[in-house]
């Protein structure tokens, strides 16, 4: 926590319940650490990285269930929610799949409009949520490998997670001062993003975020939350 700037907390469905989440947020509160929800599949056997064969109705429902829980334990934390990521399966078909992209984004804005969305730069999820009124921050990744047409490399491939926090730390700096980003193939790929995500479950995680924030400071990048809208 005391090197990230925002924190998304996973709600319960891949990952979580109600006493980590509570741990999770009071944590975040004492570091100044803004809070987003993390929803996803409900599939914790999988993680939420296995795609569910779900009804846009019941997936909206779910995702609703999943930001209230969340909502209800930041708000007995004093704390206010301030975006939403989906998580795993759920992110990957929401930047391609124009019917998933527009579930997520309208869970976000019935549920609260004020809510800033995290999406891939150009995805069906970035314009669904332009669509709904609601703000969108794009995001890139300091611990995943690209692949040239900018989706992530799929983590049933080799090399697709940097684990070693100086190769995360420097893809950090080239999204963020040069907004671009080294792909599987050797290529550089465009990258305009708002936010850089380092997943907690990558292995040496909190090495990871270290390199990062250290790099990002020492290439002259200022690194806050956003604020809510």
């Amino acid at each position: 926590m005391p090197h990230v700037t925002s924190a998304n907390v996973a709600c319960g469905a891949h990952a979580g319940d109600e006493s980590t989440m509570a741990r999770t947020v009071d944590l975040a509160k004492r570091h100044g650490v803004a809070i987003g929800a993390h929803p996803g599949y409900r599939d914790p056997a999988n993680f939420g990285r296995v795609a569910l064969d779900l009804a846009p109705g019941a997936l909206l429902d779910d995702l609703r269930i999943q930001l209230e829980l969340l909502r209800r334990i930041a708000h007995e934390a004093g704390v206010t929610l301030g975006h939403v990521k989906a998580h795993g399966a759920l992110y990957n078909r929401g930047e391609r799949d124009d019917t998933i992209a527009s579930t997520i984004a309208e869970a976000v804005r019935s549920f609260d409009d004020g809510l800033t969305l995290f999406a891939p730069p150009g995805s069906a999820m970035a314009g669904a949520a332009v669509r709904s009124g609601i703000r969108v921050a794009r995001e890139g990744f300091a611990d995943r490998a690209y692949e040239p047409d900018g989706t992530l490399r799929s983590r049933r491939l080799p090399a697709s997670v940097h684990a070693d926090p100086a190769v995360a730390a420097e893809q950090a700096v080239s999204i963020a001062r040069d907004r671009r980003v080294r792909t599987s193939d050797g290529g550089w790929l465009p990258l305009e993003v708002d936010t850089i995500c380092i997943h907690g479950d990558t292995p040496g995680a909190p090495a990871i975020a270290r390199a990062v924030r250290a790099a990002l400071a020492g290439a002259g990048v200022e690194v806050r939350a956003l604020a809510r809208r």
